[in-house]
C-alpha cells in the first residue's frame, strides 16, 4: 500500500443537482489523456459512495500531490450560473464526514485538504480543512 498523509477534496464542477456517474467521470478523464477516473471516490448526490481508482493506485487529481494522498470528489460544486458553490446534500454532507473519518482511522496522520489549498481553484467550493478538523 501507499504512504498516505493527504486526502484532498475535490468537486465535478457541475451544476447543483445534475446527476453525475462514474462513468461520467472516467469518461471526462479519459478525453484529459489519464487511463480511467483519477479520483478514488465519487460521493453522488444521494450520498452514495463509490469507488473510483483502487487506493493502492496513484490518484490523478491533484498535480505533485497524487502519489501520497487520497482523492475524494462530490458531484456538484457550481450554482445554476456556472459559479462556484457549496451544493453538497444533506445526504453527501454525512457520507463524506463518514468516509473521511474512516480513511483518517485507517491511515493515521492524514491530513485533509481541499484542492483549493495546493491549485488556484475554488474546487472543492468550501473550506475542507475547516470543515473536517473535528476528525482529524
Amino acid at each position: 500500500m501507499r504512504k498516505i498523509n493527504e486526502i484532498i477534496i475535490h468537486c465535478t464542477a457541475t451544476p447543483e443537482g445534475r446527476a453525475v456517474s462514474v462513468a461520467d467521470v472516467d469518461r471526462w478523464h479519459r478525453q484529459r489523456g489519464f487511463f480511467g477516473i483519477g479520483y478514488h471516490y465519487l460521493v453522488l448526490l444521494d450520498g452514495t459512495v463509490c469507488e473510483g481508482r483502487p487506493l493502492w493506485q496513484v490518484g490523478a487529481h491533484c498535480l505533485e500531490h497524487n502519489t501520497h494522498s487520497i482523492g475524494i470528489c462530490y458531484v456538484g460544486g457550481l450554482d445554476r450560473k456556472m459559479q462556484p458553490k457549496d451544493t453538497r446534500t444533506p445526504l453527501q454532507r454525512i457520507a463524506l464526514r463518514r468516509l473521511i473519518g474512516s480513511l483518517l482511522r485507517q491511515f493515521p496522520g492524514a491530513r485533509v485538504f481541499g484542492h483549493r489549498d495546493f491549485a488556484a481553484k475554488a474546487c472543492p467550493c468550501f473550506d475542507a480543512k475547516e470543515e473536517y478538523a473535528d476528525l482529524i
